[in-house]
């Protein structure tokens, strides 16, 4: 009757620690990307790559500006995607570019 006992006991604290570890490796999950045909992207003219923005609708765009460059990118540098002030928790890529691309300090 003690193996028994035993048994459920160490299966119960595996199972116990397993429920304990497991959300903060689901918080470190990666942010989820942002979509070209998301609502917020639309509204700012978002793409992943700087050098297919409609010319015509930002005349002052420049294909030297992307998101790596940009003061709101909050990845580290070379970075291939990263965190944005304008998309929240969703990442973007490095060589996106939005009509709020405001260069970088220094």
């Amino acid at each position: 009757m003690k193996d028994t006992t035993r048994r459920i006991f160490i299966i119960r604290t595996m199972a116990g620690t397993c429920a304990v570890l497991a959300p903060p490796l689901i918080a470190h999950a990666a942010p989820s990307r942002v979509d070209e045909a998301d609502e917020t992207a639309l509204a700012l003219g978002y793409k992943h790559d700087t050098n297919k923005i409609d010319k015509q609708r930002y005349a002052n765009h420049s294909t030297a500006q992307s998101c790596a460059n940009c003061a709101f990118f909050q990845g580290a540098a070379g970075d291939e995607w990263g965190g944005c002030a304008m998309f929240g928790r969703k990442h973007i890529a490095a060589a996106g570019w939005c009509s709020a691309w405001a260069k970088k300090p220094g």
